[in-house]
């Protein structure tokens, strides 16, 4: 029904190794966390009565079903936009086109080939969530209704990044895009579903995927019928709109592809030659004047990344003043201009907002960084690039400076907001010189994450993913450790031995991805220190104590891994180039 191209996944990923250690992982990442959350209550209130333990098993589910949503719609996301960019690139969805597979055996293939590792996730979690009804203040119908919005939503997201992959010609322009229109469609939604207040709840949480979700996981959802129909509403305008995304996707793909770029055609010009000597002076130009760096001449003064980079740019522009606007709403109001508390208490209104808008421009420099190099490898230039007297720095370097050149939008227009919220007296000028010079560690980070990444994993959607997910840990998993500890509100120094082994354990998983091909001391130290780095960072600017702490530690901890991974890169030049002809098939 689905085609072969979703037949050869189902066949080959049962048959590699990898698909059981992430399940494994997915559902041991979740069950520490459970016990995380049970050592931090224990260690200032145990669970003496059945209220405790409902209370506790109430407050894991509502932390733990928000948090799979996000994980497996943006794995569902990025996966399918990078999986058919890697077909584009290759060249492969070609052959695909000029076979006899019909437009819904290759989208729908594609979708559902794409949706068997979150899908498989989502069903491995279900036991551990079946467990927490034993506990108490949960109950199987909010687990079934969380599990039945998450589901859609993964559909959705998947559609969505299938249908953009087939859409948009390069791999950036395929993940940004997908990343922009899902925020776009996420901020949509809550703004309609906040301001619609006299319209029944069915209507307001149609296309409000965090209300929905927080309605599923609610007790009334078992015992209010009306919130029954919200949740069915939602379940049902979700599953539409991604039958609707897709029927395009079918009706459009062979209509999108190949792309202007690689049909060839008879220009009017070609036609008016007649003579040998006109053909001879049309196709001979000048040859271009090249810096002494041609990768950063290249990345700087041609579209590597496509022309419709410019829509990225535009889309992120239209955010950034959503953003501002935001925040200006808060400083009219004089909300922005009270102080957050101590530990347990609000933080400044202006932190959520701004944060959001710097993990979007982390995320997004990151996946420009890690593509500036794949799309090297997936173009067969690399090869060409090594035999060269092209030399290590000057590759590596023109890299850096040319991702910074390209996504100098996503770099600065945060750093001007700092600076506006310094002359509106929201936060002090020494703060705003911590908050750029820390910004500017992070985003020289992320680009040299995605550096390494596409230098060491030979697959280009293997190495999306590795950078984004180590990206995405840093700024979401050691926040949600932060929300433990705050919501528990216990003493620090009885939560500080569970958060260690959360830590540690992300520390393990940080040295794979970092450090499976070639280890080093320095990756080693780099990759369990980080997350004591941060995690004692987001401490202090939550216990609001002296600012100048967090940018030391920000630029100890991230200035030290950059170097890891920066220094090999320039001494050695090591990049993976074996199996990257015979096992193709393998990493897909």
């Amino acid at each position: 029904m689905l085609g072969p191209i979703f037949y050869r996944e189902a066949s080959v990923a049962p048959k590699r190794p990898k698909t059981f250690v992430a399940r494994g992982v997915y559902v041991l990442s979740l069950f520490t966390l459970l016990c995380t959350g049970y050592l931090v209550l224990d260690g200032s209130r145990s669970l003496a009565t059945s209220g405790d333990s409902a209370r506790f098993g109430g407050w894991m589910f509502t932390l733990l079903a928000p948090l799979q949503l996000l994980v497996l719609s943006s794995l569902a996301a990025v996966g399918a936009a990078a999986s058919v960019a890697q077909e584009k690139d290759r060249r492969t969805l070609i052959l695909l086109l000029l076979t006899r597979l019909s437009g819904f055996e290759i989208v729908a293939g594609k979708l559902s080939a794409t949706l068997l590792a979150p899908f498989t996730l989502l069903l491995s979690a279900l036991p551990l969530f079946l467990v927490l009804p034993i506990l108490g203040g949960v109950s199987p119908t909010q687990v079934g209704g969380v599990f039945l919005v998450t589901a859609v939503t993964i559909l959705f997201a998947g559609s969505v990044g299938t249908v953009i992959g087939l859409w948009r010609e390069k791999t950036f322009q395929a993940i940004a895009m997908t990343v922009l229109s899902l925020l776009t469609y996420l901020g949509i939604g809550e703004i309609l579903a906040s301001q619609m207040q006299g319209i029944p709840e069915t209507v307001r949480l149609a296309i409000a995927p965090a209300r929905a979700l927080a309605a599923a996981a609610s007790p009334m959802s078992s015992l209010s019928p009306e919130t029954f129909s919200a949740i069915a509403g939602f379940v049902v305008t979700t599953f539409g709109l991604s039958i609707a995304v897709l029927v395009t996707g079918i009706l459009r793909v062979r209509v999108w592809n190949p792309s202007r770029e690689l049909r060839i055609k008879v220009t009017e010009d070609e036609e008016k030659l007649e003579t040998k000597e006109a053909q001879v002076s049309w196709r001979a130009r000048e040859p271009k004047p090249v810096w002494d760096n041609p990768i950063l001449w290249r990345e700087v003064c041609t579209w590597a990344y496509g022309r419709k980079v410019m829509i990225i740019r535009v889309a992120f522009a239209l955010l950034f003043c959503v953003i501002a606007a935001i925040i200006q709403f808060q400083i009219e109001d004089g909300v922005a201009y009270e102080a957050g508390g101590r530990i347990g208490r609000a933080l400044p209104a202006a932190t959520l907002p701004l944060a959001g808008l710097g993990v979007i421009s982390l995320v997004l420099v990151n996946a420009l960084a890690v593509n500036s190099v794949t799309n090297e490898r997936d173009g067969l230039a690399l090869d060409l690039l090594l035999v060269t007297d092209l030399s290590p720095s000057e590759f590596v370097f023109g890299k850096l400076m040319g991702v910074i050149y390209v996504g100098k939008e996503m770099i600065v227009t945060p750093l001007l907001l700092l600076i506006y919220l310094a002359i509106q007296d929201v936060m002090s000028y020494e703060n705003m010189v911590y908050a750029i010079l820390g910004a500017v560690i992070l985003f020289t980070f992320v680009i040299m994450l995605g550096i390494h990444c596409g230098l060491n994993y030979v697959s280009g959607r293997t190495a999306i993913l590795n950078s984004i997910g180590t990206v995405f840990f840093l700024c979401v998993g050691i926040a949600i450790c932060m929300t433990i500890m705050v919501s528990f509100r216990g003493a620090f120094q009885l939560q500080l031995a569970p958060f260690l082994v959360m830590i540690l354990g992300g520390g393990a998983a940080l040295f794979a991805s970092l450090g499976w091909r070639n280890p080093s001391s320095a990756i080693f130290f780099a990759s369990f220190g980080l997350p004591l780095v941060t995690f004692y960072a987001i401490t202090q600017f939550l216990l609001q104590t002296d600012h100048l702490y967090v940018f030391v530690a920000l630029l100890s901890g991230y200035v030290f891994t950059t170097a890891a991974m920066m220094i090999p890169a320039l001494s050695e030049f090591d990049v993976s180039l074996e199996r990257g002809r015979g096992a193709v098939g393998d990493e897909n």
